[in-house]
C-alpha cells in the first residue's frame, strides 16, 4: 500500500513541538515526557501545522534541501514512526 501525500498530519493534542536550549535542539512535548528530535525529524517536525499536505512538506523541504533523491520517503517514513508513535494525526 502507497502512502497518501495528499493528507494532511497535526501533532496530537496535548503534543509540542519547540526548540529546548537546555537541549540544544528541537523536542517534542507531551503530557508524560519530552523526545529529543534529530535534524531531519526537527526540520520534517517545524512544517506540520495541521494546513500542509505531506506533499506540500515534501516540496518545501525539496527547496531547501535540493538534490536529496530519497527526501520524499524519508518524510513518508517519518509520518509513518509519528503516527504509530501517536505524534500525530492524518486527516
Amino acid at each position: 500500500m502507497s502512502f497518501d501525500r495528499e493528507r494532511i498530519p497535526n501533532w496530537r493534542r496535548g503534543y509540542r513541538y519547540q526548540f529546548e536550549p537546555a537541549q540544544n535542539g528541537h523536542v517534542l512535548l507531551y503530557p508524560e515526557g519530552m523526545i529529543k528530535l534529530n535534524e531531519s525529524a526537527a526540520a520534517i517536525g517545524g512544517l506540520i501545522d495541521g494546513q500542509r499536505s505531506v506533499a506540500a512538506i515534501i516540496a518545501l523541504l525539496d527547496e531547501q534541501f535540493p538534490g536529496v533523491p530519497e527526501l520524499g520517503e524519508d518524510v513518508e517514513q517519518f509520518m509513518e514512526v509519528a503516527r504509530a508513535e501517536h505524534w500525530i494525526e492524518l486527516a
